[in-house]
């Protein structure tokens, strides 16, 4: 059966959750009222993605999380979000799905920082993948940067999953290279990926939205504009069996060649 999600690309108040997340519930309450099961916003939303920042670090029952928890318990969808997680040396930068039932069932955290603007010396990189199922759809996550690397995708494939979620904070100056990265690893992966991305400026750079949803054969099912904007789409499980029985390229994979 198709489940509807939703993603909200959103513009972040600077390191100000409590004004991002005034704005973020008129997002879920939209998404709970057209009947969207999940919502997903771009990464770090809250604050907005800061590569140098260790600032606003949070644990499992930090701040951001337990809103996140109370706002999907309010509005019945479950919601994922990007946080400043505290580790024991540098931060993570790290997604998380909340749920209504007051769970977390998965985490993760980004495997591929973003070394052109410092990110890697200054949060701590993840190391496993993070997969978790709603309403009989299993869901993987992935990380802006991490579009760049197929492995990651390719495990998720593996894993069976049917929808990537892919909170972002891609900049303007790369614009052409994001629904290119995101329909690419729908193909490579024969799943639904969903990009979720920034918009506005911040003191890092400018975002241009356009989150845009892959189908399994790599065609844009979903795309949004440049200003905040709820975008819905259509996950269908079926449609993910028939392409890979179309083309079974899961099969076909030379794992000896680490292909």
């Amino acid at each position: 059966m198709a489940l509807l999600i939703a993603t909200a690309q959103i513009t972040p108040s600077w390191n100000d959750p409590p004004a991002t997340f005034k704005r973020a519930e008129q997002f879920i309450a939209r998404a709970s009222a057209a009947g969207a099961k999940l919502i997903a916003f771009p990464e770090q939303f809250s604050t907005g993605w800061d590569p140098r920042s260790e600032d606003m670090a949070e644990g499992p029952n930090g701040p951001v999380a337990s809103t996140l928890l109370r706002l999907a318990a309010e509005y019945g969808v479950a919601i994922v979000g990007s946080v400043r997680e505290r580790s024991h040396s540098k931060p993570r930068n790290t997604a998380l799905v909340a749920t209504p039932s007051g769970e977390v069932p998965a985490t993760y955290s980004k495997v591929h920082l973003f070394s052109p603007e410092e990110e890697d010396l200054h949060y701590s990189a993840g190391d496993r993948p993070g997969v978790f199922q709603l309403s009989g759809v299993t869901f993987g996550f992935a990380i802006c940067y991490d579009l760049r690397f197929p492995a990651l995708f390719t495990r998720y494939a593996d894993a069976g999953v049917e929808c990537v979620v892919v909170p972002s904070a891609w900049p303007s100056s790369r614009l052409r290279q994001w629904c290119l990265l995101v329909r690419a690893r729908a193909l490579d992966g024969q799943y639904y990926v969903a990009g979720v991305n920034t918009t506005g400026t911040t003191p890092i750079g400018t975002y241009p939205g356009r989150s845009c949803t892959a189908d399994p054969y790599g065609e844009v099912v979903a795309i949004a504009g440049e200003e905040e904007e709820l975008l819905l789409t259509s996950i269908d499980p079926d449609i993910v069996i028939k392409a890979r029985r179309e083309v079974p390229v899961g099969s076909d994979r030379r794992r000896d060649l680490g292909d």
